[in-house]
């Protein structure tokens, strides 16, 4: 839900950061600059790159990340989470504080994130991003499973109707 940036490094350090879990590199190898640590080093920043220009911030490595835009903030979240890459991305409310034309932007992303192969579990409130983006949907009100199935069974679901749009 909130962005957490290193909002004073560049965008491809950022994504270098969620590469971490990837390397294999000891701390003695990057402080003494070994050949396995430097080869690791500029891998990182390849597929850091690789993923800044899947998520459309190709042209920003450089940039201070704390200098973008909302929605490009939001993206590079994401490039950093693709960075690690997971079989499963977790996404809490993607959409939050977004304008119209960045969840347009948002919900053309995850879909290309989902058909890369990697699977996608998302919470979201904005109920237009989630009836674009979700193959299945599980609907929740105050904890309690109401409803689940194809997002025009749930468009249609009595529950979701009166949970979400109050009772007629």
């Amino acid at each position: 839900q909130n962005i957490r940036l290193f909002s004073s490094l560049s965008v491809l350090d950022n994504v270098k950061l969620g590469r971490h879990c990837r390397t294999k590199a000891n701390f003695f190898g990057a402080v003494f600059c070994l050949p396995g640590a430097r080869r690791e080093e500029a891998d990182s920043a390849t597929k850091a790159a690789e993923c800044l220009r899947f998520v459309g911030l190709g042209k920003q490595l450089e940039s201070r990340a704390g200098a973008l835009p909302y929605g490009d903030q939001r993206r590079l979240e994401i490039a950093r989470a693709l960075a690690t890459e997971p079989k499963l991305l977790l996404l809490d409310e993607p959409a939050a504080g977004m304008n119209p034309t960045e969840s347009r932007e948002l919900i053309t992303l995850v879909r290309r994130i989902s058909q890369a192969g990697i699977a996608i579990l998302i919470i979201e409130h904005d109920m237009k991003v989630i009836m674009n983006l979700a193959d299945r949907i599980f609907v929740l009100d105050h904890g309690e499973l109401i409803a689940s199935g194809i997002p025009e069974a749930i468009r249609r679901d009595p529950k979701v109707i009166e949970a979400y749009l109050g009772a007629q």
